[in-house]
């Protein structure tokens, strides 16, 4: 049967030894603990105390824990505590296992009102950090950008062409479906609610212009930032938590370079064409609807679309879709980059990547559509 925790109080000269026996294991926790308080007790009053390990059978993390709290406690009650004889491996154990403090976060003074307003520039502050630094790695991407120009030889070709697959290619499917049912359903809405003015056949301008110009762009974008914008910071974080972004740095490769650039082409040069694709799915979603519920023939829907759209109505949208990319792009890397060593960091910075990257798709849409309205484009 294994020792209980104990220990002897000698006195030698001026210092009281403590000499410790027992298993100082976590299977006897009550008697630990209890032995620790005895410990404690027992130097109460002393100048000097020696604590003794040399004749403790077994000690685990906890036992040497409990011990070394014993001689905080001690030493911040102005007692001179130290340790005495002990085995090398229990030496290692208790420099490992040190007793550290952790003191209780101050709590908020202030009535709530101070607090709001506190809260509110706090976001402030963070919101403006994260500006710079995007307008920082923005600057770092457009200085790698520059180099490949320079030197073409540097373009990754074959890592650019896997993303573009893994970015374009499996995502046409989801985006074609979602933009063909959202076509379905813009027309069905226009349809029911023109009809009541016997203007049917206008719904037919209604879906060209709001597909071409706001929708087919707006809902890739969006699918793409929660698709291929949570892969990027995943991809970027798990190689961060792996030590792999540090070893490239090892050998004198800059992860702008080898991991963001080859992934923000990508983007680049897919939602463009997803974006185009999109339009497609819409507009024949629409085309469909219109034809079975609101008995306006393929013929009579081409006609009309074609007289109330024009060149500028298709080309808004795909200039949007490139800054959109390189919007969805920044902050994937960013928050990929961004990730400490847990899997919990990795899943906070991949949510805050979709969030903030949809939010900011929805801003960029925004400005674009007042730019647009004010040069009458």
């Amino acid at each position: 049967m294994p020792a209980k925790p104990a220990f002897t109080p000698k006195i030698v000269g001026e210092r009281l030894h403590l000499i410790v026996t027992g298993e100082w294991t976590i299977n006897a926790s009550a008697e630990l603990e209890r032995a620790a308080r005895d410990l404690l007790a027992a130097a109460h009053g002393a100048l000097k105390v020696t604590i003794d390990l040399d004749k403790v059978g077994r000690i685990d993390t906890a036992g040497a824990w409990l011990v070394d709290r014993v001689r905080t406690d001690l030493q911040a009650h102005g007692i001179d505590a130290e340790y005495g004889v002990t085995k090398p491996e229990f030496a290692l154990l208790l420099s490992e296992a040190k007793y550290q403090d952790f003191p209780s976060p101050p709590e908020k003074q202030g009535n709530i009102f101070t607090n709001i307003l506190a809260d509110v520039g706090e976001t402030v502050i963070g919101v403006f950090h994260n500006f710079m630094l995007g307008v920082t790695f923005l600057g770092e991407v457009m200085q790698s950008l520059i180099k490949v120009l320079l030197n073409p030889a540097r373009f990754r070709t074959t890592s650019v062409v896997f993303h573009i697959e893994a970015f374009a290619f499996r995502s046409l499917p989801i985006i074609a479906l979602i933009n063909f049912l959202v076509g379905c359903i813009v027309a069905q809405q226009s349809i029911f609610q023109l009809q009541k003015f016997g203007a049917a056949t206008f719904a037919v301008d209604l879906i060209g212009i709001l597909t071409l110009r706001e929708l087919a762009v707006l809902l890739t974008s969006i699918m793409i930032a929660g698709r291929s914008g949570s892969a990027i910071t995943a991809e970027l974080g798990s190689m961060k938590m792996r030590e792999e972004i540090d070893a490239l740095r090892v050998m004198g490769l800059n992860p702008i370079d080898v991991l963001v650039m080859p992934r923000i082409l990508a983007l680049l040069i897919s939602l463009p064409l997803l974006t185009f694709l999109a339009d497609i799915a819409a507009i024949f979603g629409g085309l469909l609807v219109a034809w079975i519920y609101g008995d306006i023939s393929p013929e009579v829907f081409l006609g009309r679309l074609q007289s109330a759209i024009a060149l500028n109505t298709f080309l808004v949208g795909l200039i949007k879709a490139p800054f959109m990319a390189m919007v969805i792009g920044l902050i994937a890397a960013m928050e990929g980059l961004a990730t400490q060593g847990s899997a919990e960091s990795l899943g906070r910075q991949v949510t805050a990547s979709v969030v903030k990257s949809i939010f900011m798709v929805i801003v960029v849409d925004g400005i674009f559509a007042m730019f647009f309205a004010a040069i009458r484009y």
